[in-house]
């Protein structure tokens, strides 16, 4: 529901969502670092409706997975008439999200069709969400490709299933994309892991190190001794 911030005082943040219904943002539905001041106007999920001797009592969020869904839903047609599905949401509240879809029109590229030309389609849903980044992810019924896909931006080189272990993989990137499947503090991973289900352990790829000159002199002195 789209609703104005009427009061922001005393830790309380109260939402008119209508003329007649009010909504309540608890601190923990709150996008970190959001101001809502007196008169903004934004978009909000409803969490729970309650019924009071003083009227219903509406609970609202900025961070439910669920706002995300139905602001994409707005935005990307596709969406909204069940040709692209999105299997999951994860979200970390105005910093990012990931989204796993899919379809079964070969002719639809979900991640173009939700991110638009020139980002027209994506960009609005993150200014509603105070610059949240949304990684779009292609779902797979292979958990090890979905693990792959599910670290986007980072290019993996290698998942491996931990044996002896249930839901727990080994993934191997090489050096220049470590951090970047890290991400920062491990958002990136962690992320991942909630979207997916599945524990992620990242390694960097030992790399194969080609001859140098050096190693090459090296080697014909050895045989030249040899002799």
């Amino acid at each position: 529901m789209t609703g104005v911030v009427f009061k922001s005082e005393n830790n309380q943040v109260l939402i008119r969502l209508n003329e007649r219904t009010e909504g309540i943002l608890p601190r923990e539905e709150r996008i970190a670092g959001e101001k809502y001041n007196p008169g903004d106007r934004m978009k909000f999920f409803v969490l729970d409706v309650r019924q009071t001797t003083r009227g219903p009592r509406i609970v609202v969020s900025r961070t439910h997975p669920g706002l995300l869904r139905k602001l994409l839903e707005l935005q990307v047609p596709e969406i909204a008439d069940g040709v692209i599905e999105i299997k999951n949401i994860v979200r970390e509240g105005g910093a990012r999200a990931k989204v796993a879809l899919m379809t079964l029109d070969a002719n639809v590229d979900p991640v173009g069709s939700c991110v638009g030309k020139d980002g027209a389609r994506i960009k609005p849903v993150s200014r509603e969400l105070a610059g949240e980044k949304v990684d779009l992810i292609i779902w797979n019924s292979d958990p090890l490709v979905y693990i792959r896909n599910s670290l986007s931006p980072a290019r993996v080189a290698k998942v491996e299933p931990v044996l002896d272990q249930e839901r727990s993989v080994q993934v191997y990137v090489y050096p220049d994309q470590l951090s970047l499947a890290i991400g920062k503090a491990g958002q990136n991973v962690r992320l991942s892991a909630r979207l997916t289900g599945w524990k992620i352990d990242i390694n960097p790829m030992e790399v194969d190190r080609m001859p140098t000159l050096s190693d090459i002199f090296h080697d014909f002195s050895a045989e030249e001794k040899a002799e």
